[in-house]
């Protein structure tokens, strides 16, 4: 109750802000050196990526934009450049369900010769019908997850030798939920079973075993980057519920009053970005990895979400999925299920 108390009032936390902060507030007077950066953000082109954009490029750093919807992410391109004309912004090619085009993206990326500072791994999909990706793995677990599993473990040596350069830590954000917290069970065989058929397929539980993936995935990668005495950090973040346009059936009193009330639990964009926006670039974070954060301070992930055995499994598994035949993960032959 009292926890509600402070989300509703947006009394800050620990770290000064709270879930009333907003992306620019957070990022306003951070002594990192934010102009000499590079970011690469998927998910930019609208929400709560392309805000993140924005204040990161108002802030100086040079944006690496990949979309599979090129138009979109050149308008976010020139949204940006309108507001912050001296910004440095290209846009890539890049699907994330796709793990070729993930191996296309990073390709292209290498060839630039640029430094990577941050990779914030924001894009979201909820696909309300069932849909396998081309490399035979169910959508949403495909988009949210495994392509920016395999991004990150393509990027991260480039990351570490740009940290060793600079002196200057790098970082990794993945973008979570609080929705993580509503899958429980096997993973695995669930999401076997929902890439093979739709007969279990269930949109909302599809979605929030991809976030728990997330989590799980922050909480291993943690550990791997200590072991290779890497100075990169990745952390998760939930960026709460955001505010959009909520569409009625019918007008009246009650309808009115339930519509208010529910508008106070939710977010605005430049809100809901503040998070990502804290994470990636506060100095009170240097070398704190393997974290959870909601409004800009660090949380508590769901049980199953800090299973350390859970997030070995996944780990596993998801080698075996970006690195041979995906169908190999749903063998029973092969003990993964």
């Amino acid at each position: 109750m009292l926890d509600s108390f402070y989300y509703l009032a947006g009394s800050p936390g620990p770290s000064g802000f709270g879930s009333k902060s907003t992306a620019e507030q957070v990022t306003a007077s951070s002594p990192l050196p934010l102009p000499s950066l590079t970011a690469i953000i998927t998910g930019a082109t609208s929400g709560i990526g392309a805000e993140t954009a924005r204040v990161l490029a108002k802030r100086g750093v040079r944006l690496i934009l990949p979309s599979r919807n090129l138009k979109a992410a050149e308008e976010t391109k020139a949204r940006i450049l309108s507001e912050c004309s001296d910004s440095q912004i290209i846009v890539m090619p890049l699907d994330l369900s796709s793990l070729s085009s993930v191996t296309n993206f990073v390709h292209q990326f290498q060839s630039l010769n640029l430094p990577l500072n941050l990779l914030i791994n924001n894009a979201g999909k909820f696909s309300h019908d069932h849909a396998i990706s081309e490399d035979g793995i169910e959508m949403t677990f495909a988009t949210n997850y495994l392509g920016h599993f395999l991004l990150t473990k393509l990027l991260v040596n480039t990351m570490a030798e740009t940290a060793k350069a600079t002196g200057v830590e790098g970082r990794i954000v993945n973008v979570s939920s609080s929705i993580h917290g509503w899958f429980s069970g096997d993973m695995i065989k669930y999401l076997g079973q929902i890439s093979r058929n739709k007969r279990n397929y269930d949109a909302t539980r599809a979605y929030a075993l991809s976030k728990l993936a997330n989590v799980l995935h922050t909480h291993e990668l943690a550990r791997r980057l200590k072991q290779m005495e890497a100075n990169v950090s990745v952390n998760c973040v939930h960026p709460g519920i955001v505010r959009t346009r909520l569409t009625r059936d019918r007008e009246g009193f009650i309808t009115d009053l339930v519509f208010f009330m529910a508008s106070k639990l939710l977010k605005t964009i430049p809100q809901a970005a503040a998070t990502t926006c804290y994470v990636a670039t506060s100095p009170r974070l240097i070398h704190v990895t393997g974290k959870y954060f909601s409004d800009c301070n660090e949380a508590s992930p769901s049980k199953l979400a800090a299973s350390p055995t859970a997030a070995a499994r996944l780990w596993s598994a998801s080698e075996i999925m970006v690195n041979t035949k995906s169908k190999l993960v749903f063998d029973p032959n092969n003990g993964l299920e």
